[in-house]
């Protein structure tokens, strides 16, 4: 049988260019953790964004409270992911109005949620 295989050329990558970097700077220096990260520049072909990586292993961060939840292993390539800011915002999660597609955690999560009966049992 024949396969369809239609909406093929009009396939557009669901993230953005921020939460890419990232990943690439994750995949590359694999001791360290992602942070954050912020836009630097842009000309006519790239941009440029500052990845801010931790040493989860230097005794600043973990001596610190406020800074040693990223030496725990469940931190381990939050930028894979989508658990950075970056990654987060492609991921429709945020707070107020703009975000209700993903009310209950994801956009799944909020579908099934709402397209599915919960039947009460007979007692």
């Amino acid at each position: 049988p024949m396969r369809l295989r239609t909406g093929v050329n009009q396939l557009k990558f669901q993230r953005g260019l921020h939460s890419v970097a990232e990943e690439r700077v994750g995949r590359r220096c694999r001791a360290l953790r992602v942070l954050n990260s912020y836009w630097v520049a842009e000309d006519s072909t790239y941009k440029f964004y500052e990845i801010i990586l931790v040493d989860p292993f230097h005794k600043a961060v973990r001596r610190d409270p406020n800074y040693q939840w990223i030496c725990k292993p469940t931190a381990k390539h939050r930028e894979m992911r989508g658990l950075t800011s970056a990654g987060r915002k492609s991921r429709g999660l945020g707070k107020g109005h703009k975000f209700h597609m993903t009310t209950g955690g994801s956009r799944r999560a909020n579908w099934k949620r709402r397209n599915s009966l919960q039947v009460r049992r007979k007692r």
